[in-house]
């Protein structure tokens, strides 16, 4: 039997030196001070270190996962606008003179140059051009007929005329027939990949296409022809590679890192940047079974890290969709993970060695620490141990703790005992002066409200009287101006009657000339006459009645005819067949002509108006003016009906909009606005059939007058 004794003894030893370690903790407090903070510092640092790297891998992984998701985006938007550069390419050849012109003429030669001038400058998988309806394909020696590739493509393009674009897979035998070099060298032999799903192909032959039709209209509007272009996915290294090249540029990734892009025809990669062992592409490999079902079954996006093909990726795959809605291939994002890793592990190590170091210096300082601050604590405690005894008149309560701190901390808990009475009487004197800092506050406040809404109260009733006073001067100054056109125009029909008088017979050689200037005399009345109903139409109406839109319009037109030739500016009047509305005719052209004025002002010489009237729903009728003048900022778009206010500070006093804000909204009609800067401004009028009589307060929310009642009202 082994000799148990050396054992024995060693276990003996241990339980003695533990024994003393014991009583020495438990009898001087500079050892159990030591304890606490040794022991706490000594589980804190591997417990910190493990907790950092479990903290900094899920973190760091994901800011990856967020990094390869957003960089799967921006190849999504980028893939995105390779189709539409093709369908823009296309759009520009069938849109420019010389195509259209050797189209036109039928000039079979030039045509076929061009096309094959735009398949080796585009690189083409194959440029097409098609008749009407598809059935005939253009060939050097004419047109010859055809049988294009079917799909849900074709069809939306020829119902609706318009240029589509999208995803096309092509077999061998239909690639084939448009491009027959391409088609042999397309083929890929697929490579064993591990976890991908199992196949019984060994080959992938189709062709993965972003395809074009775009439409050649004639000078009827019609379409007579088709452009068809097709850009070939596999094997297109520039398309991976330029993508790549923007989605991970210079300074986007860590030292030593790849940023790699695929696009996969169903689960085989056919054009990618991911090397394999040789450093050659990865071509034919495949896409392991679980992305395979979420991301081509699921049609989810897919964000984790992935072995692809040799190595550790971050990785993020999205479906492709073709013009069908099916899912036909995927489009990749990722960047190697070892170099991240390392520098991972790297960080780690350093925060650990830190760790350590600290550690260390923490241990030596507290035991150093402990040294100097034991000895004034253990004279206190002396002292009060000696006064205990009887030795002062000092008494200390009775505690649990007997060493020397926890006489020190009865004697603190005396002193604090103290200082919470003292606390305590403050907190109420506190609490009695924030009751009275609010009551104050709050008298304060009501004072301030009553005092504001008196200031807007002052603001608002100066504001209207100005208004008034405004608008009283500037309709009695054009009232004026016209009764003084008036008279030259009575002295001129005077004048020509005593004129034709005395010519008599000579009369039939001026009889013309007399017509016109007599016929234009009267047209200056007309316009006075309307002019002064204008400017002052309670002397002529003050009262509603059943006014023909379409004809108001002609009228107004009239009226600021002058202002619009000499412009040049056109005006496009689109009436309908609209019912009449019972208003007051010259106060709702007095809002025509501020409209019309307004978008003469706003748009430059030989610039459009349109002014179009329409049903208002049930209630009435809808006159919008449409101006393509230099729109209004977004920024005071909601100030255009407050008087006085305008835009275009040279011109215009800013009433016209308040004015005929206030008019329209008497007869229970409404006026919103819409703008886009440098594009374009709309006013829409809405009148109603029988006139609904409310006050004029309003809102103005987004540039669109909103009345008190709005949602009753309608």
């Amino acid at each position: 039997m082994p000799d148990r004794a050396p054992v024995q003894r060693l276990w003996l030893r241990c339980h003695n030196a533990a024994q003393r370690l014991w009583l020495a903790v438990q009898s001087n407090v500079r050892y159990k001070l030591l304890i606490l903070v040794l022991v706490p510092l000594l589980l804190l640092a591997p417990t910190l270190l493990a907790l950092s790297a479990h903290w900094s891998w899920n973190y760091t992984y994901k800011q990856l996962f967020f990094k390869v998701n957003t960089d799967l985006s921006v190849a999504h938007d980028i893939f995105q606008r390779i189709q539409t550069d093709q369908q823009q390419t296309l759009r520009s050849v069938a849109g420019s003179y010389e195509f259209r012109d050797a189209f036109d003429a039928q000039n079979i030669q030039s045509l076929t140059t061009r096309l094959q001038t735009l398949l080796a400058q585009h690189q083409f998988a194959f440029l097409n051009l098609l008749s009407a309806d598809v059935s005939q394909r253009l060939e050097p020696t004419g047109w010859e007929p055809w049988s294009t590739k079917q799909s849900r493509l074709v069809a939306s393009a020829l119902n609706s005329g318009d240029a589509v674009v999208g995803i096309e897979i092509y077999n061998a035998d239909e690639f084939a027939r448009e491009n027959p070099v391409l088609a042999s060298q397309i083929k890929l032999q697929l490579v064993a990949t591990p976890r991908a799903e199992p196949t019984a192909s060994t080959t992938e032959d189709r062709a993965m296409l972003i395809r074009v039709l775009q439409p050649i209209v004639d000078r009827q509007r019609q379409v007579a022809g088709w452009l068809e272009g097709a850009v070939l996915m596999n094997r297109n290294f520039a398309l991976v590679d330029e993508i790549r090249d923007l989605v991970y540029g210079e300074g986007n990734l860590a030292p030593g890192s790849l940023g790699t892009v695929t696009v996969f025809l169903d689960d085989v990669r056919v054009s990618t940047n991911v090397p394999d062992g040789q450093q050659e592409r990865a071509l034919g490999t495949r896409v392991s079974a679980e992305v395979r079902q979420s991301v081509l079954v699921s049609r989810e996006i897919w964000v984790n890290r992935a072995f692809v093909v040799n190595d550790w990726y971050i990785s993020a795959y999205e479906p492709i969709i073709d013009f069908d809605g099916r899912s036909v291939g995927m489009l990749y994002a990722g960047f190697l993970e070892t170099p991240l890793r390392n520098e991972m592990y790297r960080a780690l190590a350093s925060l650990a060695l830190v760790l350590l170091i600290g550690t260390v210096i923490a241990a030596l300082v507290a035991i150093r620490g402990a040294q100097s601050i034991f000895k004034p604590i253990e004279s206190i405690a002396t002292v009060i141990r000696a006064t205990r005894s009887g030795l002062t008149r000092q008494r200390i309560g009775s505690i649990e703790s007997q060493d020397e701190i926890g006489v020190l901390a009865t004697q603190f808990d005396q002193m604090l005992d103290t200082l919470g009475e003292h606390q305590e009487s403050i907190e109420r004197a506190a609490a009695e002066l924030e009751i009275k800092v609010q009551a104050r506050t709050s008298e304060l406040s009501i004072k301030n409200t009553r005092l504001q809404e008196t200031i807007t109260l002052l603001r608002e009733t100066r504001r209207q009287l100005a208004t008034a006073e405004k608008l009283a001067a500037l309709g009695e100054l054009t009232a004026g101006v016209a009764h003084e056109i008036n008279n030259p125009i009575a002295v001129i029909l005077g004048n020509m009657d005593i004129l034709i008088s005395e010519i008599g017979d000579g009369r039939d050689r001026v009889e013309t000339e007399i017509d016109l200037i007599i016929e234009q005399v009267y047209r200056i009345r007309s316009i006075v006459d309307r002019l002064l109903q204008y400017s002052r139409p309670s002397s002529y109406a003050g009262y509603v009645s059943d006014v023909d839109v379409a004809e108001l319009l002609a009228d107004t037109h009239e009226l600021v005819r002058h202002e619009l030739d000499r412009k040049q500016i056109t005006v496009s009047l689109d009436v309908g067949t609209v019912a009449s509305v019972r208003i007051n005719r010259q106060e709702l052209q007095q809002v025509l002509v501020n409209l019309l004025l307004n978008a003469a002002h706003a748009v430059q010489d030989h610039g459009t108006i349109t002014v179009a009237v329409s049903h208002w729903h049930k209630l009435g009728v809808e006159i919008s003016v449409r101006d393509n003048g230099i729109g209004i900022p977004a920024s005071v778009l909601h100030r255009v009906f407050d008087p006085f206010y305008t835009f275009q500070k040279e011109q215009g006093t800013g009433l016209g909009l308040s004015v005929s804000y206030g008019i329209v909204r008497r007869y229970g009609g409404f006026i919103k606005v819409t703008s886009v800067e440098n594009e374009y401004t709309e006013f829409t009028v809405q009148v109603r059939f029988e006139p609904l009589y409310e006050d004029d307060t309003e809102a103005l929310v987004g540039g669109e007058a909103r009345p008190r009642g709005y949602a009753t009202t309608l």
